[in-house]
């Protein structure tokens, strides 16, 4: 004897088929804030489930969702519309970072064009939209201290933070990687201000790459006598052309330990940074594009990225202001 549809194996199949189908279907929406996402998926779908069972699967209550359609129909409430445009304000923000901050730097960034929110909005939003900061890590070593050349004592210690600009650089060269063969990167760094001063990248690792950079930095700043200048004790720097120069511009020497990186920390938090925020995301193929892709970071990172270390300041505005509190007032006296 054959079944007929209505018969109710049948039809208790159909409907265990169609609870397994909600559930897995709406799985994911679990995950998400609140309950507006499954009210969404009910009302999607109530075409083709009825709503008191979807409810029942979903462990959301009826009302809710009745009122959730009625609040729909009123449009989005004040508060509803001063979250759109958090959102949107912090998505223009992520963006204009490259998609390389996160909240802290967000925040920062939205208190500065008036937005009155903690931080910890900030990021239950940013969870929320998806967004995190895309950062990657990977370290090659370029250091080479094998020369017998002279090396100088660590004159820095690691006071990282000097209270004028032009009082203490640092330098360090970085391997980029390409399909054409690996480039080196050798910037200039001031330690007060964080910007990048002057850079070389080229395709070799000779004494011309970071003495180019040197030279051009000098010229550009002309730092008065005793001024510092630190970096590791590769063979670049430990080179009688590249001390000589140092010399002529009468600075102070000074070397990190051997097989220290904290000693030279604040070029491994820029190279960090770059690699992590632009080099390991983009990959650039030639070495051409990868010339470019430093270019667009010193000046991302020169005149748009915020710092924390200079209160979520840019290096140049924050050289800017510097040179401001230097400037002597001027009284206007009347006769």
């Amino acid at each position: 004897m054959q079944r007929t549809g209505n018969e109710p194996g049948e039809s208790q199949s159909r409907a265990a088929g169609g609870s397994r189908y909600l559930k897995k279907s709406a799985a994911h929406l679990h995950g998400e804030p609140g309950k507006l996402a499954l009210f969404s998926f009910i009302e999607a779908h109530a075409d083709e489930h009825r709503v008191v069972k979807m409810c029942e699967l979903l462990q959301v209550s009826r009302a809710g969702y009745y009122r959730y359609l009625e609040r729909k129909k009123e449009g989005p409430s004040a508060r509803e519309k001063k979250r759109q445009k958090l959102d949107q304000a912090i998505r223009q923000a992520y963006l204009e970072s490259r998609e390389t901050y996160g909240s802290p730097r967000i925040h920062a960034k939205l208190i500065q064009t008036g937005w009155v929110v903690s931080q910890k909005t900030v990021a239950n939003r940013m969870k929320a939209l998806g967004l995190a900061s895309k950062r990657q890590w990977k370290r090659v070593g370029t250091t080479d201290s094998s020369s017998d050349a002279r090396v100088y004592p660590n004159a820095l210690g690691r006071a990282f933070q000097p209270e004028n600009v032009n009082e203490v650089w640092a330098t360090d060269i970085t391997y980029i990687p390409t399909l054409e063969g690996p480039l080196y990167f050798n910037p200039v760094l001031d330690l007060c201000s964080k910007r990048i001063l002057a850079y070389r990248v080229e395709d070799h690792m000779r004494t011309e790459l970071p003495k180019e950079a040197l030279q051009e930095a000098i010229a550009l700043r002309r730092p008065a006598e005793g001024w510092i200048h630190h970096s590791d004790r590769g063979s670049q720097y430990t080179s009688k052309e590249y001390v000589e120069v140092l010399k002529q511009a009468k600075a102070v020497i000074s070397m990190s330990a051997k097989g220290d990186p904290y000693d030279n920390a604040c070029l491994e938090s820029f190279f960090s940074g770059f690699k992590q925020e632009f080099l390991y995301r983009w990959r650039p193929a030639s070495k051409e594009e990868a010339r470019q892709l430093i270019a667009d970071y010193v000046h991302f990172y020169n005149e748009e990225r915020l710092h924390s270390t200079l209160g979520y300041d840019t290096p140049v505005s924050f050289e800017c202001k510097k040179k401001r509190e230097l400037v002597p007032s001027v009284s206007l006296k009347t006769g």
